[in-house]
């Protein structure tokens, strides 16, 4: 006898039979539909809502997983569109070279999105499992759905380096009405608890599509859900001062050189006049302090004493000049035996004072993994493979407060941005996402980094070359920006640290405890379902 419902809820139950019988490519493409779709909450389009269709959508089709293998496949699948569509810019960066790395391009586009899907793969699979040996049903699959899927981000962020980019969470980085409210949760419980929240209340609504009693409840615990979370946000941030670091000044330089004239080398000096021309135009008498971006300065500067004068001469009266530079060791002899991605800081007589060596490297792009076996050279040119550098690091500097320095992507991940034993009092993340062109990817990076100044409560100063640079202090406010592509100078005060957030305090160990929250909460909702 065919279903026929009635009520208000009836197209909804229809849906989610229809989800349900989905059988074959239809299934699986549809899920890869929702993927992509979830990747829609993210920068720079920020569309959050939509991950109630995603994950509401995705929780249907898992309803009609029948054995092990079509829920692994279930969950690769709608990954599989996630990430291709949260990813695709990564391709960007091979077409600088594409005469040399043509061969690349399916790798990038399809082959990271489909390494990374198993991941999701094994969520579903876990969450799968547990439903048929627990014999959950109701909110409870729901739940258990959403830890196994936080728990998947977590692993994502942390196996093989780690990639915990577009963690779901993100989603309340962008421009979204209110996301900045929901944003300050992550004072507490960090970007891993935040998609948590996020999942669980996403797919929460999937409830209406049941068939039997207590469909309303569901959404309505995820509503509250959210608006206890924005209230509480927006509580934080009513009274929340905009105190700045008195005398220091920053004029972060953003020169905007395309990647192409970047790395070559006849390009190096115009490169070089141009972030000069741009750190001593109008207003840089008011300037303490300049920053550069990654890899701005010319590579081994350490070895060029008189390069060093020539910056001296735009670095103000007792201030300092920080820069991305290649540097090498030992200082004579070619070539270096070591060659680090630093951040080098000048005083105004040229003089280093001070370095950072990167420490999270980026596979195939500062280092070939498993060099003695891959006949590739990495896609940045440059001399032989990035040395690694000792991890988060607090420089102490003259003129300004402690600083934890971040390079590129060292700033998307979670309680791994400071060095605990000496807290530091701003973030500097210093990049180049030239090489992705007009993309999500420079977006994106913005609001990941954004979240880091939640999580750890002090301001972050983002120096970028085609930007997008930005001042952003404790609370996740953007206080000054350079969008995309322009060419200019940001001239900006340091906001002050907040105090220790919770999240400073416990760090990834309040997700973890959030999650036997969730668990226990799925045992009590099983029950009383049940009965």
């Amino acid at each position: 006898m065919a279903f026929r419902a009635v009520g208000p809820l009836a197209p909804l139950q229809r849906g989610a039979l229809w989800c349900a019988g989905r059988a074959g490519w239809q299934r699986y493409g549809f899920a890869a539909l929702l993927g992509a779709l979830a990747a829609a909450s993210l920068s720079p389009l920020d569309l959050t809502p939509v991950l109630v269709v995603s994950f509401t959508g995705l929780i249907w089709l898992a309803d009609g997983a029948r054995s092990r293998g079509g829920a692994l496949l279930l969950g690769w699948s709608f990954g599989f569109g996630f990430f291709l569509a949260g990813l695709y810019w990564i391709a960007a960066a091979l077409f600088v070279d594409i005469a040399q790395f043509w061969w690349m391009v399916p790798f990038a586009v399809a082959g990271l999105p489909a390494g990374l899907a198993i991941f999701t793969a094994l969520s579903q699979l876990a969450a799968f499992e547990a439903c048929e040996r627990l014999r959950l049903a109701g909110s409870a699959r729901i739940l258990v759905f959403a830890v196994c899927w936080a728990a998947a981000e977590y692993l994502r962020g942390h196996v093989l380096t780690g990639f915990p980019w577009n963690l779901v969470g993100y989603a309340w980085a962008g421009a979204f009405p209110g996301a900045l409210d929901v944003l300050q949760s992550a004072s507490i419980i960090g970007i891993y608890g935040l998609s948590l929240l996020t999942v669980t209340a996403a797919a929460l609504p999937a409830r209406l599509g049941d068939l039997g009693r207590g469909r309303f409840q569901a959404p309505l615990a995820a509503f509250l859900l959210v608006a206890m979370a924005a209230a509480g946000g927006a509580w934080r941030l009513a009274d929340a001062p905009r105190a700045n670091v008195p005398g220091v000044m920053l004029r972060l330089v953003q020169p905007s050189i395309p990647e192409t004239l970047k790395n070559d080398p006849k390009a190096l000096a115009e490169n070089l006049q141009r972030l000069l021309a741009l750190s001593a135009s109008p207003g840089a008498a008011g300037a303490s302090d300049v920053i550069w971006p990654e890899a701005a300065a010319p590579p081994l500067l350490e070895r060029y004493p008189e390069l060093r004068r020539a910056i001296a001469a735009v670095i103000p009266e007792g201030g300092l000049l920080i820069t991305g530079a290649e540097r090498g060791e030992p200082l004579q002899g070619w070539p270096p035996r070591q060659v680090w991605n630093s951040i080098i800081a000048l005083d105004d007589t040229g003089a280093i004072i001070a370095t950072y060596d990167k420490a999270h490297l980026v596979p195939f792009g500062e280092y070939v993994p498993l060099r003695g076996i891959l006949p590739i050279e990495r896609i940045a040119p440059g001399i032989g493979d990035f040395s690694r550098g000792p991890g988060p690091r607090t420089l102490d500097l003259p003129s300004l407060p402690p600083v934890s320095p971040l390079i590129c992507y060292e700033a998307i991940f979670p309680d791994a941005v400071i060095d605990p034993a000496h807290r530091p009092q701003w973030l500097l993340n210093v990049t180049n996402d030239a090489w992705y062109g007009v993309s999500s990817g420079p977006f994106q990076h913005l609001a990941i980094a954004r979240v880091r100044t939640v999580e750890e409560g002090m301001p972050l100063v983002r120096a970028a070359n085609n930007g997008v640079s930005a001042v952003i202090d404790g609370y996740g406010r953007v206080l000054a920006r350079l969008d995309l592509n322009a060419v200019g100078v940001l001239d900006a005060p340091l906001p002050r640290a907040l105090g220790l957030t919770l999240y400073d305090r416990g760090g990834d160990r309040l997700f973890w405890a959030l999650v036997l929250a969730l668990l226990a909460a799925t045992k009590i909702v099983s029950r009383f379902e049940r009965r």
